[in-house]
C-alpha cells in the first residue's frame, strides 16, 4: 500500500493535514502527544523573526513576574503575523482531530525561558485557571520556535492525569505544590518530550506538566495555541483574558474575541 505523502521531512501530517490514528489513540490514551513538523522551515524562520521582534518590544509586560519565563498573552491581538500562527489551519485541524470536537482559540500565550534563567516550571495543569463552564475538553498546542531540548526547557508530562479533575490552581513555581493536593501523582512515570523548531505537543488541560530550565546559551523561544470547547461558557471566575471583557456568569465565549480557528 502507497504512503500518504508527508508536508515534509520528519513531519507526522500527511499531505490533507491530518495525523495518523496510533498518534490520537496515544493523545487520548495519555493526555498529551508530540507531533513533528507541524510547520514548514520557511514557517518556523517567519514565525520566529516575529516573535523575537515582539518579545523585544513587549518583555516588560510579562504577566510572570517570578523570573520563571516571560509570559506574554493574546499576542495574535496585537500583531499580524502571530494572528497567522494562533489561527493556522494547520494547527486547529490537529486539536480538532485530537479532541474529537469543534474548538475555539481561548488565548494564546509566547512563553520564553531566557538564556541560562535556571528556573523550572514545576508541575500543574491548567484547568483549574480558567474561567470555563460547560466544556467538554480543552488542550494547548506547545509550539517550539526553536530546537527545544532538555537542557533548553522542553516539557515533561504525567501521562493518564488528563482525568484528574476537580483539583485546585497549582503554584507553578513551587516543587511539591501539585503533589501535595493529589499525592499519588508523585509516584507516576514522567515522559520528557524534546522538540526540534517546527515540531508541537499537544496536551489536554488537566495533564499534569513542567517545564525544565533553560541553561543554555539560546532562548527557549515557545508559542502556545490554547482551544477550548467551542461551547464554552464563562463561569464568572477572575481571569485576566476575561476580566476587561465585564461578562456576566454563563456567558458564551465566542466572537471575535474567541474565534473559531480557519479549517
Amino acid at each position: 500500500m502507497e504512503k500518504t505523502a508527508s508536508l515534509a521531512t520528519d513531519s507526522d501530517l500527511d499531505s490533507s493535514g491530518r495525523i495518523p490514528g496510533e498518534l490520537v489513540d496515544s493523545y487520548r490514551q495519555n493526555g498529551f502527544v508530540r507531533v513533528r513538523g507541524v510547520l514548514q522551515p520557511e514557517e518556523i524562520e517567519h514565525f520566529r523573526g516575529a516573535a523575537s521582534a515582539y518579545l523585544e518590544q513587549h518583555r516588560t509586560e510579562s504577566l510572570e513576574k517570578g523570573g520563571v519565563f516571560s509570559q506574554l498573552v493574546n499576542v495574535w491581538q496585537r500583531d499580524e503575523t502571530i494572528r497567522e500562527l494562533t489561527l493556522h489551519p494547520r494547527l486547529a485541524a490537529v486539536a480538532e482531530q485530537l479532541a474529537g470536537i469543534p474548538l475555539r482559540i481561548w488565548h494564546d500565550q509566547m512563553l520564553v525561558k531566557e538564556p541560562h534563567n535556571n528556573a523550572a516550571t514545576e508541575f500543574h495543569q491548567d484547568r483549574p485557571y480558567w474561567p470555563h463552564a460547560n466544556d467538554r475538553q480543552s488542550l494547548s498546542a506547545w509550539i517550539a520556535l526553536v530546537d527545544v531540548p532538555p537542557e533548553r526547557g522542553c516539557m515533561t508530562f504525567l501521562p493518564g492525569t488528563q482525568n484528574r479533575t476537580g483539583l485546585r490552581p497549582q503554584d507553578l513555581h513551587s516543587e511539591d505544590d501539585l503533589f501535595e493536593v493529589d499525592p499519588s501523582l508523585r509516584w507516576l512515570p514522567r515522559v520528557t518530550v524534546p522538540l526540534r523548531a517546527g515540531d508541537c505537543t499537544f496536551h489536554n488541560s488537566y495533564t499534569g506538566h513542567m517545564a525544565l530550565p533553560n541553561t543554555t546559551d539560546l532562548a527557549r523561544l515557545a508559542h502556545v495555541n490554547i482551544y477550548m470547547d467551542a461551547n464554552t461558557t464563562y463561569s464568572g471566575h477572575p481571569h485576566v483574558v476575561t476580566d476587561p471583557l465585564n461578562l456576566p456568569p454563563n456567558a458564551p465565549l465566542n466572537g471575535p474575541t474567541f474565534p473559531r480557528p480557519a479549517q
